[in-house]
């Protein structure tokens, strides 16, 4: 699998991304467990902001953005 299999899988910013200023680090669900990743945005995201690859951009670098599952959360009741 290479990194290019990385997109459309998510994850969450283990470092903040500083929009077009500079890049962070994102750890991406992929490959049975997750790995870590630099990653770029667009727009500043903050640490713990969860995130889609949308691109990648060489070797262990991806471009993110932020993600908000739409499957609804099952919440058990006693």
């Amino acid at each position: 699998m290479s990194d290019v299999d990385v997109v459309g899988c998510t994850g969450v910013l283990t470092i903040a991304t500083r929009g077009a200023a500079g890049v962070g680090e994102a750890l991406v669900k992929v490959r049975g467990g997750s790995e870590c990743f630099l990653a770029w945005s667009d727009e500043p995201l903050a640490k713990g902001t969860s995130v889609l690859v949308i691109e990648t951009r060489g070797a262990r670098a991806v471009h993110v953005v932020r993600w908000i599952d739409p499957t609804p959360k099952t919440v058990l009741s006693d």
